[in-house]
């Protein structure tokens, strides 16, 4: 079914094409919350309260952006909104085990090169997610997600400008954060 038909039937109250319409986003709108939640737990209910929000307010839904725009700038204030709540909580876990266990895909992965990858993403996440909000959602969105700056400026509802100064910023403060840092990205496993 195509993505207009699915919307009005959606915003006339009908569940299947709703469930069909997050189907085809569910997965991209789960990475966004993930990349600034910091943890699958938050993630996962931020995903859920962005699906309700979505829900909620679909009737609404006027088409002035793409349907995709609309759904991640939702999905992205979710984020930003609990964020917020949770500001003077100290983080939550890391990525689960499973994101860090070792499997070799080739004869020269061992698992001291594996634990210092893992180790060095356990960090790089971390320098991301001590960034302002809204220099790490824009971050996200373009360095890990692969939104234009365009796509960028509808999701986040700001002129283009601003995100690329954003952006621009945040790619700074990491290169500060890294340089500070140097002994833990310099390191070679044996």
């Amino acid at each position: 079914m195509e993505e207009s038909r699915l919307i009005r039937r959606a915003s006339q109250g009908d569940a299947d094409a709703f469930n069909a319409l997050m189907g085809m986003h569910e997965r991209r709108m789960y990475a966004v919350a993930l990349r600034m939640c910091g943890n699958p737990e938050d993630a996962q209910d931020c995903l859920q309260e962005a699906m309700l929000r979505v829900f909620r307010s679909i009737s609404g839904f006027k088409a002035q952006a793409s349907f995709s725009t609309w759904v991640y700038r939702i999905t992205m204030n979710t984020c930003l909104d609990e964020l917020r709540r949770r500001k003077n909580r100290p983080s939550a876990s890391l990525d689960g085990m499973l994101e860090n266990g070792w499997s070799p895909s080739d004869e020269d992965d061992t698992p001291e090169r594996h634990a210092v990858r893992g180790e060095l993403r356990v960090h790089l996440q971390r320098f991301i997610r001590e960034l302002p909000e809204d220099m790490r959602a824009a971050l996200v969105l373009r360095d890990i997600q692969g939104y234009s700056y365009d796509e960028i400026a509808d999701i986040l509802d700001t002129n283009v400008g601003t995100i690329k100064s954003r952006i621009s910023r945040g790619r700074e403060k990491l290169r500060e954060k890294i340089a500070a840092n140097a002994e833990l990205f310099d390191r070679r496993p044996v």
